[in-house]
């Protein structure tokens, strides 16, 4: 089997028009790889979608929605194209691991029907490589899936406080709402004000004490803390920790710098979400998520690497798994889990993100509908379950741990680097009162 890279340039043109493939001059390797393949002739040949051990899932046509795995098909779809999809012939391997996805897909259809508005989708995905083990929903979607972030969200503003130098009991007095002081005291990456006096931010639960710190606010997702937290940290902070782990709008936009970005008011994919967590549990090492490994023609093959690159100080991605191994609801899986649960503003979206350093996965409920603060999680009923409101714990964190449960048994058991204490732990200057 011949294999082509970038810049060979062995066999003619010709030769590689016939495969379907057409490399790049010298040069181009900044080049994404699906831009690297030029498209011949369109055949009739059906696209077949594989397994990463090679097994054959599919025939992938046009028609996601017809799809047994519409999720995954309109991913394949995006990271390469409809040009070269529309030639046909060709034979494409994921990564995708059959006993995870069909571990993703069971935990979802136990608890979300088909039937059901809301939809669910959970994600799996290896930290280091990129590669997407599970994408499983409820059913098929009409669009991109996107919905709001909310709280798994405050990890960023977390990641940026870590790495400013704060403590793990560093904190402020608890506040039942917050009120920016003035227009400044947010300033998004453009240096404009965007801080909104007349709005109070306020805690969906009790306080739990007189003072939160940056390990009781992360466990008790607190609203005004995290506030409090990214108007000293900065906004900006927060958002560029978020994108350097790998947060992306699901409408392919930048993301929003509004002074709620702790929140999570951003319209997020699950794939997205996922491969933030998979960075931290990577110790700040991010790769590009990617469901194909490899496209092949015939005895020609094009391959797609990882894209791999260090985004974030390992001790502070360290630091950052201490406080959400803390986290996790319910019945802990091991001690080498860390997890979150999300919460969107009025119910409209809920999620349940949770890592270890072998697998990273997010699970996102929501109604795909628009706008989304018309079609809340609010008397609701999912699965023939009635909810008065779902929570992040209530619906995606057991299908969470019901999938989760099933695969890590599977995995090397990998364990978390121990947090330095001498650099994170204590508090340095937002002691509680003594």
């Amino acid at each position: 089997m011949k294999r082509l890279h970038v810049g060979v340039s062995v066999l003619g043109a010709s030769a590689l028009l016939a495969a379907g493939f057409l490399l790049l001059r010298d040069g181009d390797e900044g080049v994404p790889p699906r831009e690297r393949l030029a498209v011949a002739a369109t055949a009739t040949r059906p696209n077949v979608l594989t397994d990463a051990q090679g097994a054959v899932m599919e025939e992938l046509t046009g028609d996601c929605g017809a799809s047994r795995y519409p999720y995954l098909c309109m991913r394949v779809k995006s990271e390469l194209g409809e040009q070269l999809l529309a030639r046909g012939g060709l034979t494409i391997k994921t990564a995708v691991d059959p006993r995870m996805q069909q571990a993703a897909q069971q935990a979802i259809d136990q608890l979300v029907s088909r039937d059901d508005q809301p939809i669910a989708a959970q994600v799996m995905i290896v930290p280091g490589t990129g590669e997407i083990r599970a994408m499983a929903t409820s059913k098929a979607p009409d669009d991109v899936l996107a919905f709001q972030q909310g709280s798994t969200a405050m990890t960023y503003t977390l990641t940026a406080a870590l790495e400013g130098g704060m403590r793990y009991d560093d904190g402020f007095p608890y506040a039942g709402g917050y009120r920016a002081p003035n227009y400044a005291a947010f300033k998004n990456c453009k240096g404009e004000a965007v801080g909104d006096p007349a709005f109070t931010i306020t805690n969906a639960r009790q306080r739990h004490s007189e003072f939160t710190t940056l390990r009781s606010g992360t466990r008790a997702v607190e609203n005004t803390f995290f506030m409090k937290l990214t108007e000293k940290v900065g906004l900006c902070e927060s958002v560029q920790a978020a994108q350097r782990l790998g947060l992306k709008r699901g409408d392919g936009m930048p993301l929003q710098e509004y002074e709620t970005f702790s929140m999570g008011v951003n319209e997020v994919d699950p794939v997205s979400v996922t491969d933030t967590y998979a960075t931290l549990a990577a110790r700040g090492r991010h790769c590009e998520p990617r469901a194909v490994t490899e496209v092949r023609d015939g005895a020609f093959v094009r391959s797609f690497p990882a894209q791999c690159q260090d985004v974030l100080e390992a001790p502070v991605a360290d630091a950052v798994n201490g406080v959400l191994r803390e986290t996790l609801g319910g019945t802990p899986l091991g001690p080498n889990v860390a997890a979150i649960e999300g919460n969107a503003d009025s119910f409209t979206t809920a999620w349940y993100a949770g890592y270890t350093p072998d697998l990273a996965s997010a699970v996102a409920v929501g109604d795909p509908r628009r706008p989304q603060h018309q079609h809340r999680l609010t008397d609701v009923t999912i699965g023939g379950l009635h909810y008065d409101q779902v929570y992040g714990l209530s619906l995606p964190g057991p299908i969470w741990k019901s999938s989760m449960s099933t695969v890590l048994p599977g995995l090397p058991g990998t364990a978390f680097v121990k947090p330095d204490a001498d650099r994170f732990g204590g508090c340095r200057d937002h002691c509680a009162p003594s």
